[in-house]
């Protein structure tokens, strides 16, 4: 069996019943398992508790994955959220330092959705927290329709910015994305590059600028069937790579 590198998946913390759950996407761990070919840990959001640098010292990879809730407007100094927007404080206590750490570390990362936003955060950039409330900008909700391949399917194009990490995986300088999210990158980081953008100039993916390892970010998802998507499964692939390339330094290869 070929060696697969140990790939931290994050987690979000949701109550089911009368408890506190850690739970991670199962799309999210099945395109790490098949498309970046990584065995995939689910990192419980426990930062008091955990160790990162043992923590990171033990991974090869990491992948920031998408949820219901929203970054507190806090950690960006942005306005408070609207009554009834969904938080996950303990996610943000974790996720937004182990970011930080990770690549600071030479881990691999990629960001998806919350992960991208999470990512723009952590290095002090800002966000907007209702986009298609802007003037000039696209509404970039899921379809309000209850098929999954409805609510994931192509929405708009993403341009890709010469000279970046997209261009180097000779991705196409323009192709389809779905859009499932309502906040969206206002201010952007220092040392984070736009690698991608929107029709209506939203910032689709970042890459971090001199970062040791592969880091990148996007806004859209590309998990949702990535086998079946050359673009979406070229990202992955080219994570797997830089996971396997760091598990082969690690193991002393």
């Amino acid at each position: 069996m070929a060696f697969k590198p140990l790939i931290g998946v994050t987690a979000c913390v949701k109550e089911i019943g009368l408890h506190p759950y850690h739970v991670s996407g199962d799309k999210y761990l099945r395109a790490v398992s098949s498309a970046a070919e990584g065995l995939p840990l689910i990192i419980p959001s426990l930062a008091d508790l955990i160790d990162t640098e043992a923590l990171l010292q033990n991974l090869d990879g990491l992948l920031f994955t998408g949820s219901p809730s929203n970054v507190e407007p806090f950690h960006y100094q942005g306005p408070a959220s609207e009554p009834g927007t969904a938080h996950d404080p303990q996610r943000d206590a974790t996720t937004l330092p182990l970011l930080r750490a990770a690549i600071a570390a030479g881990v691999p990362v990629l960001g998806i959705c919350r992960g991208f936003q999470e990512m723009n955060v952590a290095f002090g950039g800002s966000l907007h927290q209702k986009v298609h409330e802007l003037p000039g900008y696209l509404d970039h909700r899921e379809a309000d329709h209850p098929d999954l391949a409805v609510q994931y399917a192509p929405a708009h194009a993403v341009r890709v910015q010469p000279g970046g990490v997209f261009q180097a995986l000779d991705l196409p300088q323009e192709f389809q994305v779905n859009s499932i999210h309502s906040q969206g990158i206002d201010r952007l980081a220092p040392g984070l590059r736009a690698e991608a953008l929107a029709p209506d100039g939203l910032i689709e993916a970042v890459s971090v600028e001199h970062s040791p390892a592969f880091a990148l970010g996007v806004q859209w998802h590309p998990e949702w069937q990535v086998l079946s998507n050359p673009v979406y499964l070229r990202i992955f692939q080219a994570f797997g790579d830089a996971c396997r390339q760091r598990a082969a330094q690690r193991n002393g290869h």
